[in-house]
């Protein structure tokens, strides 16, 4: 018999570490004197030991190297536990692997300006809200074509939205496709209260409806501040090419959020979401 300090030294872990693991039932003392309460080991535990520290190396849990341990653990529940820490491991390198690309874009931007970027691109979750929505079609696109038809389906949405006693509940959106083209679908959007729209003609009816604008499992976000001309140079511009240097695609419609809006016309806010995956 091997006293516990010896065998922790054979084992290269702490006494304090085996009596956490005789405390679980993962490795049992091979005798515990009777008076002293002293643990004393079998060289012939030393493979356990190190069973144990290997699947702690691999990251599992000690709860769940219990159970990798266990003498009637089923083939196939091993190759599971197993393929799902594989498979956990790799995500966890794949993101690591985004930071680093990150890291690096970020050095790249400071090398090339000489100064730290003011605009932090983030990634996020975007949640589904109820909206009351009307669509348009811009032809020949630009800002003023567009400005004029979102003003005029606002001008309808607000109408819809004092007659049927919608309260609002969040900001108003700008949906569209990004993008060159003859013709633009373009969408006005109200987050509203959803127990305030039962007076609301139903989605496939003319005009403004109200609608669940469905939630975003990635989107590319960057907060805009400042007059709408400069929405093109300051914003979706880095923005765009944050999401090419950083690997990814864009997925569906942009979405423009109109956080604040200042009468003055210098400093509204707008956040810019683009859906994205990794290409």
């Amino acid at each position: 018999m091997l006293k516990i300090g010896y065998f922790a030294k054979l084992g290269q872990v702490s006494v304090k570490m085996l009596r956490h693991y005789d405390d679980l039932g993962l490795l049992k003392p091979a005798q515990v004197d009777r008076f002293t309460g002293y643990r004393y080991y079998s060289v012939h535990q030393l493979p356990r030991l190190n069973r144990i520290l290997a699947l702690k190396d691999l990251g599992f849990a000690l709860e769940q190297i219990a159970r990798l341990l266990a003498d009637d653990l089923p083939p196939a529940e091993l190759r599971g536990m197993l393929r799902l820490k594989q498979a956990e491991l790799q995500a966890r390198v794949q993101d690591e692997q985004a930071r680093l690309d990150r890291v690096a874009v970020r050095l790249r931007l400071i090398e090339q300006e000489g100064i730290m970027p003011t605009a932090e691109i983030v990634l996020k979750e975007v949640a589904p809200e109820t909206v009351v929505s009307a669509r348009g079609v811009v032809t020949a696109p630009s800002v003023t074509r567009i400005g004029d038809v979102c003003n005029a389906l606002v001008a309808q949405i607000c109408a819809v939205m004092a007659e049927a006693g919608v309260r609002q509940a969040g900001p108003a959106l700008l949906i569209y496709d990004y993008g060159e083209t003859e013709t633009m679908d373009v969408e006005m959007a109200y987050i509203v209260d959803p127990a305030t729209t039962a007076r609301v003609p139903p989605a496939d009816g003319p005009g403004p409806a109200v609608r669940t604008l469905p939630g975003l499992s990635q989107v590319a976000s960057l907060l805009h501040e400042g007059p709408y001309d400069t929405l093109i140079s300051v914003t979706y511009t880095p923005l765009g090419a944050w999401i090419e240097d950083h690997g990814y695609r864009i997925t569906g419609p942009c979405r423009e959020i109109y956080l604040h809006h200042d009468p003055a016309g210098a400093a509204h806010v707008v956040e810019i979401q683009f859906p994205v995956e990794r290409t």
